[in-house]
């Protein structure tokens, strides 16, 4: 039988009548609809196709309310910036009066469509009183125009899409490299853990593993995690990690292991950055199955508060290898946060220089306005700033600025509660402290934050267990000389002064430690009446900090609003024969 044509020409004779009636009775869809060429989008599993108007995972369609479809486009299409509710309305709902109940419901159901929620919002994040954002990363295609291929990457017709990108998409509408945006958050991807056991039945802590990782990975603000969905398609997979990393467009690879045997589990986990195959971090843990889920949680919180600061690490090396013309803001904020974690006064001025050009490159990078914050609010607890009203200020006006950006980044949190300790608002501190470990209950700095803010309320108890379960999370944390030396201070305030000297000894055998550690202890010693034992400290201290006296311990501590317990540290250094001024 002769090849017909006819079967094909009736199909697009229906598809451009179904255009045709789209057209006349939404006429808000014209613009988009003759937008230079049909355009076909693709993200985590997803492909948008502009001309059929149809959203498909895995070459399933997906069904779509068309308003939900609309808000989707319209958010994917300008991604390059923050959409504010107004444009969204007369956009989507052509200007017509909405209750609020209304667009909240359609976000929750594009959310939704796409994979994604309210809390995660690793495609769709919010920004508290300005609006949305399609952070996701996108692959984009002209179908019908070859022109586009020269600045934008053409989805195949297979559908088979290699989603690896090194550097952020360019915007549909800006083909220029000025306009791309300025910063793109790291992208890991969790591989499924293979299951060594020898069981069948114990396929599911693999999976459990997995699944719990992203999640928990996911509340880390400043990492892109790829969906469940697009890692379990790795599932049993055997080739080059590289390889698969690089189809998940991942920069960093999670994958692992989980061997049961009786009443004992071994989790193994590595970390490995897909651009050179290099393995960044790996450990192991072993537990008794007491109480699964228990255990489940212990692991995966352990896990989680050693990959995001090897990544952060990772990048800060990355980017020091970068030209200096070629900066842009993410890279600035990662030069501004290497020069803070060296803890010294040179670096701290570097930091805050740093930090301040990343905001004047991206003022909605939320990250750098709270570390810059930080950088100033240390710089009066550590080094040389006068504690000045002025300065307080300011930390607390940018960590503020960094909460309206983003809310829900427990590290701005963390931030945000620790200026108010300083301006001893010790209530509202704690509050934004534990809601800090809410949001993400792996972030180990958090933890040492609430115990701190307890232990200043008289809670020492308390106090001990969270800075103890700082030190679980992160028990390898370059900065855990401030989680040893906070509860020197506890112990301290407590009268538990051999407990302080200790705890603090332990601060300063840690590299990078400050010089606080090393005034704890002469305090602790003190108080003890340790002749043999204060003389030498207070040697030390002072080789870490020439001209350390009782007087500017007062000047520094000056977050201590409590008189009996800066009374009492003051004492011990007293005692100890360190000069009054």
């Amino acid at each position: 039988m002769p090849y017909s044509h006819k079967p094909t020409e009736k199909l697009f004779g229906i598809r451009s009548l179904f255009l045709a009636i789209v057209l006349i009775f939404c006429p808000h869809l014209r613009h988009n609809a003759y937008r230079g060429a049909t355009m076909r989008y693709a993200f985590d599993d997803y492909i948008l196709d502009t001309a059929l108007r149809e959203l498909r995972f895995r070459g399933t369609i997906q069904p779509a309310e068309p308003q939900v479809f609309d808000l989707v486009l319209y958010l994917l299409r300008n991604r390059d910036r923050v959409i504010g509710y107004d444009e969204l309305i007369e956009a989507v709902w052509e200007g017509r009066n909405v209750s609020e109940s209304t667009i909240r419901n359609r976000i929750n159901a594009a959310r939704k469509l796409i994979g994604d929620d309210g809390h995660r919002q690793c495609v769709i994040r919010t920004f508290p009183r300005r609006g949305l954002r399609f952070i996701s990363e996108v692959r984009e295609g002209d179908i019908t125009s070859s022109s586009s291929a020269t600045s934008h990457s053409v989805i195949p017709d297979d559908e088979s899409l290699p989603l690896a990108n090194n550097e952020a998409p360019i915007p549909a509408n800006h083909a220029d490299r000025s306009a791309q945006p300025t910063h793109r958050w790291p992208v890991v991807a969790v591989l499924p853990f293979v299951n060594l056991s020898g069981d069948p039945l114990q396929e599911h802590l693999g999976d459990g593993f997995c699944e719990d990782i992203i999640t928990m990975l996911a509340r880390h603000r400043t990492l892109t995690v790829v969906a469940r969905n697009s890692a379990f398609a790795f599932k049993g997979h055997t080739g080059n990690i590289r390889s698969a990393g690089a189809n998940l467009g991942a920069d960093y690879v999670v994958e692992g292991s989980v061997r049961r045997i009786d009443d004992s589990i071994r989790v193994t986990a590595h970390l490995i950055q897909t651009s050179n195959g290099q393995l960044i971090w790996a450990d192991h843990f072993d537990r008794r199955m007491e109480a699964l889920f228990d255990v489940l949680d212990n692991i995966t919180q352990r896990i989680v508060a050693n990959i995001e600061p090897e990544i952060g690490s990772a990048e800060r090396a990355r980017v020091g290898r970068k030209i200096p013309s070629s900066l842009r803001a993410w890279d600035l904020f990662q030069l501004g946060t290497t020069h803070l974690y060296r803890a010294t006064r040179n670096d701290n001025r570097e930091a805050q220089r740093l930090l301040r050009l990343a905001i004047e490159q991206d003022q909605e990078l939320a990250q750098a306005h709270a570390y810059l914050s930080y950088a100033i609010l240390l710089s009066m607890l550590y080094f040389e700033a006068e504690p000045e009203e002025e300065r307080l200020d300011e930390a607390q006006e940018l960590a503020r600025k960094a909460m309206e950006l983003d809310e829900h980044d427990a590290m701005i949190r963390f931030v945000y509660g620790r200026v108010l300790l300083a301006r001893c608002e010790y209530s509202d501190a704690l509050h934004e402290l534990e809601q800090a470990v809410a949001l993400n209950p792996a972030l180990a700095v958090g933890h040492c934050g609430v115990g701190d803010s307890l232990a200043y309320e008289g809670r020492y108890d308390e106090s001990y267990s969270c800075f103890q379960r700082a030190i679980e999370l992160s028990p390898h944390d370059p900065q855990r000389w401030a989680f040893y030396a906070y509860r020197a201070l506890a112990h301290l305030f407590a009268h538990e002064f051999e407990l302080a000297s200790d705890w603090a000894k332990k601060a300063t055998h840690i590299p990078n430690c400050h010089y606080w550690p090393y005034a704890h202890r002469v305090a602790a010693l003190g108080h003890l009446g340790a002749v043999d034992q204060y003389e030498q400290a207070v040697s030390l201290l002072l080789r870490k900090r020439p001209g350390f006296t009782c007087q500017m311990a007062r000047k520094r501590l000056f977050y201590i609003k409590d008189d009996d317990k800066l009374d009492l540290y003051v004492a011990g250094l007293r005692k100890a024969g360190l000069p009054a001024v």
